[in-house]
């Protein structure tokens, strides 16, 4: 009788430390100590108080399909009805196309893990997501910014502000909890000081003020990637499989901070294990990219005419551990994420260095080439777009960066709720 009566006692015990685990309100990583945390007599407690946070509340406007939809169908899907699929052959327009995916997460619905839901009535709603393709926009209307049919996409932007402005919930809040994408550097290029309250979903911080972007208030996305994911890489030695030191295809004469691919396109001559290659983003060239970073142990990404690429999540997919050479990169998910665990970084002066680079790749160890490699695969999922949306991929973690946003955007509404000159230590 007495081991039943010990065994009652102890489940009354762990009873108890599920019970005071769950009224309190401290993180557990920090309540309980770090030698305990992993251990399986805490697994239930552990799995039962890690509750998932809500969905957030988004509300999508409704707006006419010339604003998203519409350039879709321009661009050869024919007159679909519903929500059409992502053309196949719409080339590098691909890789700015994070407005779409995320229109496609509201409309389709997702599933349990999914990281944000469309409520139709927007006093419901803790944000308001701005379907404009304003990357496809750019694209499309007069991508030569020479062309007349640019005067387009300044048409659209300005017949989407008078929309916004006439909405009872953008001047509550001077658009501070709307959500608005601009991957394309180009994107909105017109009127975007118009929206700098807004949160901004951009793919870096190249081509904007400080008066307009920040990191206080707007997201860092991944471009989406274009070569296709190495779904089967499981050599018995990666290492080894990949026979290449260092890659690099791409467009070699750039602006701004992208002049320093040419300077590295003549350091970089004469290696016999490296590959710079100039090339343009055709169908080929980017199934040659992508067979380039499958062989390859290391890819190249020096920024272009602005800091950030997709030439980047493209080396990540492929699971080459990337280069990275910026001084003023911005990457998505950093608050997740530690791009240090699978990617190297070099300064543009260090990386100028005659024999610098390749020097100090090729003093990398084995070991820690394939910690990254396995480090790379771990995360890639993190960085697909698909339909609908998994846990975990790249529209739900931009979801969560907007969820995690919003106390600051709260803050920003009601101050400016009560203050007569904003901002007024500056």
């Amino acid at each position: 009788m007495a081991m039943p009566g010990l065994v009652t006692l102890i489940v009354l015990l762990l009873l108890g430390v599920c019970i005071s685990i769950f009224i309190s309100n401290a993180d557990l990583r920090f309540s309980i100590p770090a030698a305990l945390s992993h251990s399986s007599r805490f697994a239930p407690c552990l799995v039962a108080s890690r509750h998932r946070p809500p969905p957030l509340k988004v509300f999508m406007y409704d707006l006419p399909r010339r604003f998203n939809l519409g350039m879709l169908e321009r661009n050869g899907t024919g007159n679909v009805v519903g929500f059409p699929e992502w053309p196949v052959r719409s080339g590098i327009k691909k890789q700015h196309s994070v407005e779409y995916w995320m229109m496609a997460s509201l409309v389709d619905g997702g599933g349990d893990e999914r990281e944000a839901v469309r409520v139709l009535d927007a006093e419901e709603a803790e944000v308001f997501f701005v379907p404009f393709f304003s990357s496809l926009s750019f694209n499309t209307h007069g991508h030569n910014m020479t062309d007349p049919d640019t005067e387009i996409d300044h048409q659209l932007q300005i017949d989407l502000l008078n929309f916004l402005r006439e909405s009872k919930y953008w001047q509550q809040s001077a658009g501070r909890d709307h959500l608005i994408p601009m991957n394309h550097p180009n994107a909105f290029r017109f009127l975007r000081d118009q929206v700098n309250a807004s949160i901004l979903l951009v793919a870096d911080f190249g081509r904007y003020p400080k008066n307009v972007a920040s990191l206080s208030k707007d997201v860092v996305s991944p471009y989406v990637h274009l070569v296709d994911s190495y779904v089967d890489d499981n050599p018995s030695d990666p290492y080894e499989s990949r026979p290449t030191l260092l890659f690099f295809r791409g467009r070699t004469v750039r602006k701004d901070e992208g002049i320093v691919r040419t300077k590295l396109a003549k350091l970089l001559k004469g290696y016999d294990d490296v590959r710079y290659e100039d090339s343009i983003a055709t169908g080929e060239g980017i199934k040659a990219s992508s067979e380039g970073m499958r062989s390859s142990k290391f890819c190249l990404h020096p920024a272009g005419d602005t800091p950030s690429s997709c030439r980047l999540f493209d080396a990540i997919v492929s699971h080459c551990v990337p280069v990275i050479v910026s001084d003023r990169i911005e990457l998505p998910f950093e608050d997740e994420i530690d791009y240090s665990e699978f990617a190297f970084f070099f300064s543009i002066k260090d990386a100028l260095k005659p024999d610098f680079l390749v020097s100090q790749l090729r003093q990398i160890p084995k070991d820690r080439w394939i910690d990254m490699w396995k480090r790379l695969k771990s995360i890639s999922h993190h960085y697909e777009f698909q339909i609908p949306p998994k846990k975990d991929d790249a529209v739900n973690m931009l979801w969560r960066q907007v969820h995690n946003k919003l106390p600051a955007v709260k803050s920003a509404v009601h101050r400016n709720r009560r203050l007569r000159i904003p901002d007024w230590w500056s």
